[in-house]
């Protein structure tokens, strides 16, 4: 059957002698602002590791769903449990998904139940702009969370109108509809998006039926103009295998996520000052077995108001950033009891520049305190080093942290004991890199290394003894990573050929026990790579290959594939993921899908 639909997909690139649109646009990604960080600079200009998915690199990524366009991207392990990315969880530089913070428009989205749940604040494709993605130690300018790196999701400004409508369907009756309407009107602007993604599922007992609500709307343009982000996505879905044991074939979950969030702008010459208050939701109902709740079930509920304050201010010395972030967190479990948390983070960093602008020394630091963990602080430096217009050497250094969630501190169950006695995870990281940028080639490599201390996991001398959570594990984890892209012309049509290899090595401190459930199964060997052609008017295909071997020994090839055609205001696109039907796991011992189609058909009209 899948013989058939790769027959159907390459019919679609017979479609480049046929059609006609216009070529594809290179985006210049060198000067666009890093909106995550309180310094505000150009991509070019910034002394980390930060990476930039564009609008473009998301039309042509193959992709239809945010898990699946990260894990394109080198250094980024995305480990899924079925198709549409579904309670995928994510993980930067070999840290655990409760080391990686994700923000939305710079709004926190971390979870103080447990990193499980970043993913079930991913937005729909459809209203994001360009994806932020800082790696290695955030921590002084993100605070707690952003242990191994973070990464922000910019959504769409509205300057026209316009209304678009898509309908995908394909293999195992995948069907994902949605509606997404910008409007510009004289003094406000608005968008909005709502859709909905069922499937049968790829095996037993994983069907899903998610669904999405998004309103970004700008009131007072002609004044002091506002913005307000609101978000709700629910998923039901069957997770055979996803948690306990992969012969636990029956379990169930549902998740609840909403945000909204208010911010404004007050700027001068020498000032810049954003305020921002929010609230976030999450709410999660596990079963055990879905047919027979009673045998066991979890619920939480977590919220989260927050309100912070970020400027920064130009003098003759320099940049200074600096800012206040406080958050109330309220949990209400079934399981965990009923918790909060009071949370207050100041930020301050400063950037010098010397050598005639060549130069560019940023020290900065955050201190936090937490109503049941006390003051922390976390200090930090980045230099920078222009060697020419495209070339520039950077290094940065500096100490972060995690404090445990709800679940390491105080779930219970038949086989699990947490501990409200844990500590916060402590690491020291660091990292040089180098960074070549010309409007066809960009080219970066860095090094990096970070020792971390007292991470948690949860251990047991016997086979028959509870699990318990412990402060136990010493890790250093060091590596290399590489990413090049280059634009070229074939005729009058732009193409791109993007290529990142990431290699990591961890040293597992002697942890002295006989059984440990977080055995580290890293990305040691990362490569990806995605070719974006035109050779025709209106047709435009995208290849992507994936290679990853981690340190368990296992390894894997992935190639995606896709296609678009533009007739006007129509667009039809084909998508086949895992077209060799490679047989691998990414988390849990739970099988991957097969290869698998995706067929759709988008409509645009102003």
């Amino acid at each position: 059957m899948f013989k058939v639909r790769c027959f159907i997909f390459a019919s679609f690139l017979m479609a480049n002698f046929i059609y006609s649109q216009d070529s594809l646009t290179v985006q210049n990604i060198d000067e666009i602002e890093i909106t995550s960080t309180r310094i505000h600079l150009p991509f070019k200009k910034n002394s980390r590791t930060i990476s930039i998915i564009s609008a473009i690199d998301i039309k042509n990524s193959a992709a239809t769903n945010l898990a699946d366009l990260l894990q394109q991207e080198a250094g980024i392990d995305i480990r899924r449990r079925g198709t549409s990315g579904m309670q995928a969880d994510l993980y930067i530089r070999g840290g655990s998904f409760d080391q990686t913070l994700l923000l939305i428009d710079g709004i926190k989205m971390d979870d103080a139940q447990t990193g499980h749940h970043t993913m079930n604040a991913a937005l729909p494709m459809e209203v994001i702009e360009r994806i932020e993605i800082i790696k290695g130690p955030a921590a002084r300018v993100f605070g707690q969370n952003a242990f191994t790196g973070a990464i922000n999701i910019v959504t769409k400004k509205v300057t026209e109108n316009e209304v678009s409508a898509n309908l995908e369907a394909g293999s195992y009756n995948q069907l994902n509809t949605s509606v997404t309407v910008a409007s510009s009107l004289e003094n406000s602007s608005h968008l909005v998006h709502v859709s909905r993604l069922t499937s049968d599922g790829y095996r037993y007992n994983t069907d899903y039926d998610n669904s999405n609500y998004f309103i970004k709307s700008t009131f007072n343009k002609k004044g002091q103009a506002f913005d307000m982000i609101t978000n709700f996505s629910e998923r039901k879905f069957g997770a055979n295998g996803f948690y306990a044991s992969p012969t636990a074939t029956n379990q169930y979950e549902e998740t609840q996520n909403s945000l909204i969030g208010f911010s404004t702008q007050f700027s001068s010459e020498k000032w810049l000052i954003k305020p921002r208050v929010y609230w976030k939701r999450n709410q999660d109902e596990y079963v055990f077995v879905r047919q027979d709740p009673s045998i066991y079930r979890n619920l939480h509920i977590t919220d989260k108001i927050g309100a912070e304050v970020n400027a920064s201010y130009t003098s003759s010395l320099g940049v200074t950033g600096f800012g206040i972030d406080m958050s109330k967190i309220y949990l209400r479990s079934n399981n965990l009891g009923n918790r909060n948390r009071f949370m207050t983070t100041f930020f301050l960093e400063h950037q010098f520049k010397l050598a005639d602008n060549k130069l560019d020394i940023t020290p900065g630091v955050a201190v936090t305190y937490f109503s049941d963990f006390k003051f922390h602080a976390f200090p930090g430096i980045d230099i920078g080093y222009r060697l020419n217009d495209n070339l520039k050497a950077y290094g940065n250094i500096g100490y972060t942290y995690r404090i445990p969630t709800y679940t390491d501190l105080y779930y219970r169950d038949p086989t699990t004991n947490g501990d409200e006695n844990l500590k916060p995870e402590e690491a020291l990281s660091e990292e040089i890199g180098i960074k070549y940028f010309t409007p066809t080639f960009t080219a970066s490599a860095a090094i990096f290394n970070r020792n971390a201390s007292k991470l948690i996991d949860f251990v047991k001398d016997n086979a028959p003894d509870l699990w318990q959570a412990t402060n136990i594990r010493d890790l250093n984890t060091k590596g290399f990573e590489i990413n090049t892209s280059y634009y070229f012309k074939i005729n009058t049509f732009n193409q791109n050929l993007s290529l990142g290899y990431t290699f990591l090595e961890d040293e597992v401190k002697a942890l002295n026990v006989n059984f440990s459930r977080y055995a580290i199964n890293s990305l040691r060997h990362q490569f990806t790579s995605r070719l974006s052609t035109q050779l025709f008017k209106n047709v435009s295909q995208n290849i992507v290959y994936k290679y990853a071997e981690r340190t368990s020994g296992e390894s894997y090839n992935v190639w995606d594939a896709s296609i678009i055609v533009s007739l006007k205001q129509f667009e039809i696109t084909a998508t086949a993921s895992n077209i060799f039907n490679a047989e691998y796991y990414e988390t849990n011992l739970v099988p991957m899908p097969k290869g698998n189609m995706l067929f759709g058909l988008r409509y645009h009209f102003n």
